[in-house]
């Protein structure tokens, strides 16, 4: 198993912000909720804090995330971006969007973004993205963000748990191990590349659209109110997933599961 330290993470950086504060741990309860009091206690943006267990990960709606010991890359980023409530979903933009170019660029691995915040490969399930939001200040801007992401790297697929959507690793996709220093460097890297821009006022909404598996894809979202069955046809530049009834009545679904119905329509 390839060891994780605060060194030998800063050893392979690239980057001028992500990841320059590292808070590294052997096991730890939830990195999110780590990053979450470091927050509130003044820590920077860009920093890092990663484990290599998690006893509480957290996954959407309660759920819990599953990673056994040194198989998976478990962290959070603590992230500052001037940007108000209504556009917080463009940080999951940024943060996903920058996991499926590292993946690519590491690994030729065709990865691509399940709405609103999977990692899947051929359908599979390969990591998640879990946001968290501060207060927000006295500018009308969000405090802060805690971007929290796990991504199935060097684990077999008989070691994956069985859930909704079906699991997959790169291990597996790959067919070879992969270093975990290695692509949290180029994740922080892309990642970065993408939320300097972020910062300065850019959109994200086009090449994150370009990246979802979901759009043409026949679906049933869950929301807290109903069940709604169509066909995803579009996202909303805030990432709201737009879902054509078979009536032909159009709904902005702002959260919910998606479950991807087996087919895509148009070939």
């Amino acid at each position: 198993m390839e060891p994780l330290s605060a060194g030998e993470i800063e050893a392979h950086l690239t980057t001028r912000l992500l990841g320059r504060s590292i808070h590294y741990y052997a096991e730890i309860g939830s990195t999110n909720t780590e990053a979450v009091r470091l927050a509130e206690e003044g820590a920077p943006d860009g920093t890092l804090v990663i484990a290599d267990v998690q006893t509480a990960g957290k996954g959407r709606l309660g759920r819990r995330w599953f990673a056994p010991p040194g198989g998976a890359l478990l962290y959070s980023l603590l992230l500052r971006p001037p940007l108000p409530p209504l556009l917080a979903q463009r940080i999951t933009m940024v943060c996903s969007l920058g996991v499926v170019r590292a993946i690519a660029a590491l690994t030729n691995v065709p990865a691509h973004i399940k709405w609103p915040n999977d990692i899947v490969v051929n359908g599979k399930k390969l990591g998640g993205v879990l946001t968290e939001l501060g207060n927000v200040t006295d500018r009308g801007q969000l405090a802060y963000a805690v971007v929290g992401m796990g991504l199935n790297v060097n684990l077999a697929p008989e070691d994956l748990p069985e859930t909704m959507t079906p699991p997959t690793s790169l291990l597996a996709e790959c067919g070879h191990t992969i270093s975990r220093l290695e692509l949290l460097a180029r994740l922080l890297s892309e990642i970065e590349a993408l939320y300097m821009p972020l910062c300065a006022g850019w959109s994200p909404h086009e090449e994150w659209r370009a990246a979802l598996a979901t759009i043409g894809e026949a679906v049933r979202v869950g929301t807290a109110e109903e069940v709604i069955i169509g066909t995803a046809v579009d996202v909303t530049d805030a990432g709201a997933l737009v879902v054509q009834d078979a009536a032909g009545a159009r709904h902005t679904i702002l959260a919910g599961d998606v479950t991807l119905r087996g087919h895509r329509l148009g070939g």
